[in-house]
């Protein structure tokens, strides 16, 4: 089991509901498929760096979760087939990342932040 994070820009049509049950949908394909599900982020409307299917905004969502390496080519095929997905994104991380990641959720400050703060 591998540690990853996707990171999927929604068409901004989709309702709130629309929305949330994209983000469900995910989840329980991860979960059925031998996954854990570590985090779930929805950052929103946000505004792209570029036009993509000629929509100028997108609503992004972040999961971290682990699975086997083989779980994400089921993903990729279902995000490709899925409209409501303009992009996505995979990342593999590493022990660091998740440690990282981990800490940030946990609200522990790190030492750069707190030399900023004082």
């Amino acid at each position: 089991m591998s540690n990853y994070e996707l990171m999927v820009i929604f068409t901004p049509v989709l309702s709130e509901e629309e929305y949330k049950a994209a983000q469900k949908k995910y989840e329980t394909l991860v979960t059925d498929n031998g996954g854990e599900v570590v985090n779930t982020k929805p950052w929103g409307l946000k505004s792209l760096a570029y036009p993509v299917a000629k929509k100028t905004t997108g609503l992004y969502w972040v999961m971290e979760y682990s699975a086997p390496t083989s779980f994400n080519e089921k993903l990729k095929i279902q995000l490709l087939r899925d409209e409501s997905a303009m992009r996505h994104m995979f990342t593999v991380l590493d022990k660091y990342a998740v440690e990282y990641n981990a800490k940030k959720r946990s609200g522990v400050k790190n030492s750069e932040t707190q030399k900023a703060e004082a």
